[in-house]
């Protein structure tokens, strides 16, 4: 294939690339920026684009991010390419702030109590786990299915996650909105100026060569 690359990672290299890709995640948000800016719809669209994308990262919707934030996208009438964009807002270094911020705020309306990330928490994580493999295996064997740990999961982590992302999403989606809307049309506008200038040149220069 023609896009197919030529040297296949191994496992490991995949893994460490998503936690600090090549070039350092610097130069990751400057190429999502400067992809962002090169998008052809106006800055309103491409920033609605940019809203659903933020959002979708307080969601707690795992490997989803891409087609919620598209499905929002195109809801809004924004750009679905930003929105794929703006999931990058969620990153390894931004999870555990998210994720925190949104537990707390989850519980806090629930008026249910957020264990900090500790012990509790981590045997919430790996319960849920453990009844899925356990389940599967069911599935072949004449073992019970057990649904416990991942109710305790779905009541205590999930649930209030999905709840508690709202606000703070909204918040952190809009400004992200109201910053990008100026931004993009500022640099749309340098971009057209230049593309002006360089047609200005080139016309000069073949009238003068004639």
């Amino acid at each position: 294939m023609v896009f197919k690359r030529r040297d296949k990672r191994p496992w490991w290299k995949v893994i460490v690339d998503f936690i600090y890709p090549k070039g350092g995640w610097r130069r990751a948000f400057q190429y999502v920026q400067h992809r962002l800016h090169r998008l052809p719809d106006p800055p309103h669209k491409i920033s609605r684009g940019i809203w659903a994308g933020v959002f979708t990262t307080f969601t707690p919707f795992y490997g989803l991010h891409f087609f919620i934030a598209a499905g929002i996208a195109f809801v809004m009438q924004g750009n679905i390419i930003a929105a794929l964009l703006a999931t990058f807002f969620g990153n390894p270094l931004t999870y555990i702030p998210i994720a925190v911020v949104a537990l707390k705020t989850g519980h806090w309306l629930l008026g249910t109590e957020f264990e900090e990330a500790d012990q509790r928490l981590g045997e919430k994580f790996s319960g849920a786990g453990a009844d899925l493999w356990h389940n599967f295996k069911a599935m072949f064997t004449s073992d019970v299915a057990d649904w416990h740990g991942l109710s305790v999961f779905f009541d205590e982590v999930f649930y209030p996650y999905m709840i508690g992302g709202i606000l703070p999403g909204i918040l952190t989606a809009s400004i992200c909105y109201y910053l990008a809307v100026p931004l993009i049309r500022f640099y749309q506008n340098r971009r057209k100026g230049r593309i002006k200038e360089k047609l200005q040149s080139l016309r000069k220069k073949k009238t003068e060569d004639h």
